[in-house]
């Protein structure tokens, strides 16, 4: 799974997160909300080991996820921009006075839908290379987290790599069972086709047999 954990956070304060797996992540962007300089709005990212912490803050919310190295910018930075989005539609002015988890049973739910979605749904790639890569992703660097953290504060990340194998095995009976479904609808239409055509060609030849018999009686 490309996205492997989510947050969204007001400060320092996290109003809702979800995690796809057993992992520390929680604790290490907890972290990364601590020593995140400033409070301008800005779009960063942080490697550890072969994983990519990437933030975005908005207006004093911000929206980070976890993933592997290998699902790139664009597709982690557009889950974080959608997050942002629907958080801030939903809850509007509540986000700035919420207490911790104030909507994590609600919006963690919603979390792992758009995680779902934008790590495994070819045409979440396809959307946003349709409408383009965001000119502040294209120049986001993605710095080694120890330029944030402080290597003797910074937490070994632990994630449990069979909960993921796990979900992947999921993934897979999930994607086989659709293939199957789908080769049985092929092949149910591909029957009835055929029966329609036998049907018809029974249809034309009785057609033809009437006719040669009742064309005697016609020429008496």
């Amino acid at each position: 799974m490309a996205i492997l954990y989510a947050l969204v956070a007001r400060g320092s304060v996290v109003l809702a997160e979800f995690s796809t797996t057993s992992t520390n992540a929680s604790a290490i962007a907890r972290q990364i909300l601590e020593k995140i300089p400033g409070n301008n709005d800005m779009h960063i990212s942080y490697s550890q080991d072969r994983y990519i912490f990437h933030v975005k803050r908005t207006d004093g919310l911000t929206v980070l996820c976890m993933a592997d190295d290998t699902a790139g910018r664009r597709i982690p930075f557009a889950f974080l921009e959608e997050i942002h989005q629907k958080f801030v539609r939903t809850y509007g002015r509540a986000v700035h006075s919420a207490q911790a988890y104030a909507m994590n049973e609600e919006f963690s739910r919603v979390l792992s839908q758009q995680i779902e979605y934008y790590s495994n749904d070819p045409n979440a790639d396809r959307i946003n290379r349709l409408k383009g890569e965001m000119s502040q992703v294209r120049n986001v660097m993605i710095e080694n987290i120890d330029k944030v953290l402080d290597r003797g504060d910074r937490l070994e990340l632990l994630v449990d790599k069979t909960a993921n194998l796990q979900g992947n095995t999921f993934r897979f009976r999930k994607q086989a069972r659709r293939f199957r479904s789908t080769v049985w609808w092929r092949n149910v239409k591909l029957m009835v086709a055929l029966i329609v055509l036998l049907l018809v060609i029974v249809y034309v030849v009785l057609a033809f047999v009437c006719h040669g018999l009742a064309l005697p009686s016609c020429l008496k």
